[in-house]
C-alpha cells in the first residue's frame, strides 16, 4: 500500500495526518507526503517522521494538486494507493477494511467510505449527510452525484495507469474527474459504508471554492459527454453538464449584484433559472427585482451561506 498525501500550505497540520497513518491497525504501507513549493515549512513539519522508513518526503515545483499527485504517484511502489489529503485523518481501520474490500473483488478499479466532518464546521456530521452517498454505486449515479465518492479513496494502481492518472489542467474536481474516467472503463467501483475518514473543513479550502468548481464540473462533464458518446450515460453527462451551467450562472449573478453590478446581475441570475424546484427563488426573484434591495438581500444570504 503507497499512501499519497499531499501537503501545501499545510505545515501546522500534517503531523496530525501523519499520526492517523503510523496509528492504523495493519503497518504494511509506504506514506509519500509531497510538498509542491508550499510558502510555509511542510519539510520542517515531516522531518521528524522521517527516521520511520516507510515514511518519504517529496518536495518539487508548484504544479497543482493534480500534478502533486501525480508526481506522488510516479514515486510509488504498491499496487494499491490510498489518497489522504495534508489535513485529513484517518480512523485506526481505515487501511484494513478498504484493502479487504480490493482484495475480495479483482475488478474494482477504486474503493471510497464515507467520513466524519470537522472543523470550521458541519463538526460530526457525516459527508453522506451532504454528498449523498446512494447504492449502488455506478457511472451514471457518480455523474448524477447521487453517489458522491469520497476524495480519500483507495485505488488499484492498474486503473489509475489505464485513464492517465490525474489531468494536471484541472484546478478543482480533479478526483471526481478520476472516478469518472475510471467508471468509463472496464473498471466498477466499491463502497465500505462506514466513516473511515475523518474530512476537515477550513473556511479557505479548496472544497468551497464554488464558481470554480463549477466551471470544472463542466470540464467534466463535456469530456465525459464525449468519451461516453453511443452510451446512455452520455445523455445523463449532457444533462449535468446543463444543471451546472445554470447553478454557474447563478453564483456569477449573485456575486454581481453583490458588487453593485445590481442589473446585470440580475440578468446573469435569470440565466440560471434558479426558480427551477425551488419555492424559495420564485418567490425571492420578484422582490429582487425591486429597486435597493438585491444586494442587502443576497448578501444577508452570502452570511447566512458562510455560518452554515
Amino acid at each position: 500500500m503507497s499512501i499519497i498525501v499531499p501537503a501545501f500550505g499545510l505545515a501546522h497540520l500534517v503531523g496530525e495526518t501523519i499520526e492517523s497513518i503510523i496509528t492504523q491497525s495493519i503497518s504494511d504501507w509506504e506514506a509519500i507526503i509531497i510538498d509542491d513549493g508550499s510558502p510555509d515549512d511542510v519539510a520542517g513539519a515531516v522531518q521528524p517522521y522521517l527516521a520511520d522508513p516507510r515514511i518519504r518526503f517529496l518536495s518539487t515545483d508548484n504544479g497543482g494538486l493534480p500534478t502533486a499527485r501525480n508526481r506522488a504517484i510516479a514515486e510509488a511502489r504498491a499496487p494499491l494507493l490510498a489518497l489522504l489529503d495534508g489535513d485529513d485523518l484517518w480512523e485506526r481501520d481505515y487501511l484494513a477494511q478498504m484493502m479487504a474490500a480490493m482484495d475480495a473483488d479483482a475488478e474494482l478499479g477504486f474503493v471510497t467510505c464515507d467520513a466524519t466532518y470537522f472543523g470550521a464546521s458541519r463538526d460530526g456530521h457525516r459527508f453522506s449527510r451532504y454528498a449523498p452517498q446512494e447504492a449502488p454505486l455506478t457511472l451514471d449515479r457518480v455523474l448524477r452525484r447521487s453517489f458522491n465518492v469520497y476524495g480519500g479513496s483507495m485505488i488499484r494502481r492498474e486503473a489509475i495507469d489505464a485513464v492517465g492518472g490525474f489531468r494536471a489542467e484541472l484546478r478543482s474536481a480533479e478526483d471526481f474527474d478520476l472516478w469518472v474516467r475510471i467508471l468509463g472503463r472496464k473498471w466498477r467501483g466499491g463502497y465500505v459504508d462506514a466513516p473511515l475518514a475523518r474530512y476537515r473543513r477550513r473556511a479557505q479550502s479548496m472544497s468551497r471554492e464554488t464558481e470554480r468548481l463549477l466551471h470544472a464540473e463542466i470540464d467534466v462533464y463535456t469530456r465525459a459527454e464525449a468519451d461516453l458518446a453511443g452510451r446512455p450515460e452520455a445523455d445523463t453527462a449532457r444533462l449535468m453538464r446543463e444543471q451546472a451551467s445554470r447553478e454557474l450562472a447563478v453564483v456569477q449573478g449573485e456575486a454581481m449584484v453583490l458588487r453593485g453590478q445590481v442589473r446585470a446581475g440580475l440578468k446573469r441570475l435569470r440565466d440560471g433559472e434558479p426558480w427551477r424546484g425551488s419555492l424559495k427563488w420564485s418567490l425571492a426573484m420578484p422582490v429582487l427585482t425591486i429597486p435597493g434591495l438585491a444586494r442587502p438581500l443576497l448578501a444577508a444570504r452570502e452570511r447566512m451561506n458562510r455560518s452554515g
